[in-house]
């Protein structure tokens, strides 16, 4: 037996063309869905990333600031560094009264100073100012960082000039021999010696040049000895 349809097609069609519009519908519903979910999340994701971002800011900030403290904090201390060391220059390492007090000591019987110059020189600029062969200017670029690094109480060098009266050449010598073996000084050298009549006496006239040794370091002990030597002395200091 067949079936037969009594339907009509245009009603068959008509809902067929609405269970696709629907389905469609449906469709287009859930891409919207899921395209709205996925611009909430990129717009969740931008904000975490910028609350991320502005603290990596805030960080690479704070970072900065202590880089730019410590580069503070360098410059002060080499400004410091150099005013220490510029002090350590304007200050003795060694009293002129001890070294005056040395210098009597080391007297011969009869011989007795005149007059003591000191002058401190800067070695450094003394050795910048001279000359220089093609040689010397093409080591200069070299010997640049190594002068660079002598600290200013290296540079300086106190150079001494002491005039004194003896009774004759030999005390002289003497008096070179014993300041020659002083912790104190070193280059003791005679520069004059001559006749001059005192009171009716002929003595020796004489000049010596001498320099203070670098890196000096005398205890308490050192100085009172020296000391105590020149009280007992015919001069008091």
């Amino acid at each position: 037996m067949s079936n037969i349809n009594f339907v009509p097609d245009d009603y068959v069609q008509s809902n067929e063309s609405r269970r696709a519009n629907l389905m469609c519908l449906v469709l287009f519903c859930v891409v919207m869905a899921g395209l709205a979910g996925s611009f909430v999340t990129i717009k969740i994701r931008q904000r975490a990333c910028r609350a991320q971002e502005l603290l990596v800011n805030a960080k690479m900030t704070k970072v900065e600031e202590s880089i730019k403290k410590f580069e503070d904090l360098q410059i002060r201390r080499q400004a410091m560094t150099r005013t220490a060391l510029t002090t350590a220059d304007l200050l003795e390492p060694v009293p002129r009264s001890v070294l005056l007090a040395s210098l009597t000591n080391n007297l011969p019987p009869g011989t007795s100073l005149v007059r003591l110059d000191m002058v401190q020189k800067d070695m450094s600029k003394a050795t910048g100012d001279r000359a220089k062969s093609k040689y010397e200017a093409a080591q200069s670029k070299g010997g640049a960082d190594a002068e660079a690094k002598l600290s200013g109480e290296k540079a300086l060098e106190t150079r001494m000039d002491i005039e004194g009266i003896a009774p004759s050449d030999l005390q002289v010598a003497s008096y070179i021999e014993h300041l020659s073996r002083s912790i104190l000084l070193d280059n003791v050298a005679l520069v004059e010696s001559k006749e001059k009549k005192v009171d009716n006496a002929m003595f020796r006239q004489f000049k010596l040049t001498a320099v203070l040794r670098k890196e000096v370091h005398l205890t308490k002990d050192d100085v009172d000895t020296i000391r105590s030597k020149a009280e007992q002395s015919i001069y008091q200091f």
